[in-house]
Order: C-alpha cells, then structure tokens, then sequence
C-alpha cells in the first residue's frame, strides 16, 4: 500500500498486504538497523524473526527458513496439492546441475496447482455423468442443478460478502466484467470518465476501452490513468484519491484491480471507495489477483460490483468458472437506475423451470 515504492518480489504475492502493516517502534528500529551496511530487511522478516527471539542479522539463513518451515501452521497443505517434480524437463538449463527432486512453486499468479481432493470430486463427477446421465443434475452428492449455490457459499468469507445473494458463480473474467460495466457504466455528458491504473492488467485495459467505444465515446478523454510517480513502481492512495478529486465533476467509475499484478501492491479499496461516492462515482474491482491472496471485505468497504477468476489462488484449476460480487444495495433494482441482463439461472428457483416468458428475479447475484 502506500508507502511501499519498491517492486515486490512475487507477482501477485501477499508481501504487500503484509509491509503494510504498522510495525512497533522496535520492530523499526531493527529496520534501520541493518548490519553490515546491507540494504534493510523487509519489516515483516524482521519482525518473524524478533517474535522468534532469532537474530536479525541471521533472518536470512538457510536455518530460519526452516524454523519458520517447522513452525508453519499451514505446513500440512503442501501435502494436499500435485507439486511439480520432473527434473528433467525441457529448457532447464545445464549449467545450474539436475534440478531438485521437488519444487517451490511460485506461479500461483498464473495457475494454482492441482488439489489432490479436486482430483477426486472430478472422477466422482464423470462416474456419475457415465451412469446417470442428465439424472445427474438432481442426484447424487452434489446435484449439478444447484453445485452453484454450495459454491457461492464457500465464496461468502474469501471475498468478504454479507452473504451468497451478494456472490455469483459464472462465466470468465473479461465476460463478467463486460455484464458487470454493462449495468454499471452509464456514462452521461456530464459524468462519463473512469479512471484506472495505468499498469492494469492488459484485459482491463481491453475491456474497458471496448466498454467506452461501445458507447461512441473517445478513449482518451475518456480514460484517466493514474501512473506511479517517478523512480517509484506502486501507486500512493493520495495520487488515486488527488485523481478522483480533480476529475470529481465528470468521473463516473473508479476501476483498479484488488492487487497490482506485476508488483503485488494491495490497494487500499475501502479508502478509494469512500472518495468515489463522495464525488458521485462507482467503484468497481478486478479481483483476479486478490481472491484467494489477500483478506477481503468487499461488502463493509462498500465496494459496487467486482469480479474475478478462479484459477489462479483458488485453484480451480485452467478453465474454470469465474464469479462476480454486486453490493446488497443494488439488489431488486430499486432506488437506483440499472439496466441489466436477464438470463434462465436469474429466475427464482422455484419457477426456473415452469418455463414462462416473464423473468421472475432471484435474489441478486446469481444469473443476473
């Protein structure tokens, strides 16, 4: 967050969220402390090993990995998960000797990896489709007809809704996201900008330029970007909130992503909310490297819409089903001027399948 100027070292990593944190007084003196004239520890390696009565200057050892390796909490999860082993693969370079017999996987950011329990669900599954068939959207442990709202469930606490009604499992990102601008963009002439990171991920870019050209609008007095100040790679929260200031009387969206994807910068999204309505404006978010990454309250940060993917630290594995989140606010369409999209998973489940014409609404979000 603000404050953190340097490239952190995992795309989509959590090292941001946690340099954030305030520290003691003497956890910072530690910091500026540094032996040897070294450049300073990150605050929260400093801070592990203090809590560890370990010494500072040996926070990099190879032993106080595997202290902290013996004290992880999570340490039994690696277990859960097919880790890549093949030391013989293809492009690893000679000169570095045959590669370890396990690995450490830091692609999270693009794939997660495989759960073992995952495996098995998907076998369970198609045994079902090969003995039951269509029968299969009703029976069995997990009826197809409604695995969408076992899952929306799971989803309430990672993405910090109120509840499922907030939460909806469907389609990929950039689709979700063009469903979610199509009711939440309504630019006017007076209020029509958005304002967005200048290093967002390319798809947002995509998206949104489209979302504006739709409209007949022009892509550069219509999108402001917001850019790190120079010799710096993260945004500060005052640049982004002076942004909506001087833009207050046209913005009509304020669109970032929930974690920077190259720097692993976690923005401060409650605070850019708040600012937003303030002026009038909607915030809405991409959470493709945030969910799963970083704590998320979506719902008390009065965040108006968002969406994400699942592959990626939820591990659903390539191709999965993304989700999107719609505040409670917004539900039933009332006190506000949406237009949306109507779909069959939208329509009350009890009459879903009566197959009338005449579109019955579910509570938000699902299909909708």
């Amino acid at each position: 967050r603000e404050g953190v100027d340097t490239p952190i070292g995992n795309r989509g990593s959590t090292s941001s969220f946690l340099e954030s944190r305030p520290l003691p007084a003497s956890t910072q003196q530690l910091t500026m402390a540094s032996s040897n004239g070294m450049p300073p520890l990150p605050p929260s390696l400093l801070q592990a090993a203090k809590s560890h009565n370990f010494p500072p200057d040996k926070a990099l050892t190879c032993d106080f990995a595997t202290l902290l390796d013996s004290k992880d909490p999570l340490k039994s999860f690696r277990s859960e998960f097919y880790i890549p082993k093949d030391a013989k693969r293809e492009g690893v370079d000679p000169e570095f000797g045959e590669a370890p017999g396990y690995s450490i996987y830091f692609c999270g950011n693009s794939l997660g990896l495989l759960s073992k329990r995952a495996e098995s669900y998907v076998q369970e599954e198609c045994q079902k489709w090969k003995k039951l068939g269509v029968e299969g959207h009703f029976n069995g442990k997990r009826p197809w007809a409604t695995i969408d709202e076992e899952v929306t469930e799971k989803l309430v606490d990672i993405v910090g809704a109120t509840d499922s009604s907030e939460v909806a499992v469907m389609n990929s990102l950039s689709c979700n996201l063009h469903m979610l601008l199509t009711s939440f963009y309504q630019p006017s002439k007076e209020r029509f900008k958005i304002i967005m990171e200048d290093a967002a991920f390319c798809s947002d870019h995509h998206v949104i330029q489209s979302q504006v050209e739709l409209r007949g609008l022009d892509k550069k007095s219509t999108i402001i970007t917001v850019k790190p100040r120079e010799g710096s790679h993260t945004l500060l929260t005052k640049d982004i909130l002076d942004c909506i200031e001087e833009h207050s009387e046209e913005v009509a969206l304020v669109f970032l992503g929930g974690v920077q994807y190259y720097t692993g910068q976690f923005y401060d999204l409650a605070k850019i909310a708040k600012k937003a309505h303030h002026h009038g404006a909607l915030m809405g978010v991409d959470l493709a490297h945030a969910a799963g990454n970083v704590p998320l309250s979506l719902h008390d940060w009065e965040i108006d819409f968002a969406a994400w993917c699942t592959y990626k630290y939820l591990n659903a594995g390539p191709g999965s089903i993304g989700g999107i989140f719609v505040h409670k606010r917004f539900h039933g369409n009332k006190n506000n001027n949406l237009k949306i999209m109507a779909g069959w998973w939208g329509q009350k489940p009890k009459t879903r399948f009566q197959m009338k014409h005449e579109w019955e609404v579910r509570d938000l979000g699902g299909g909708r």
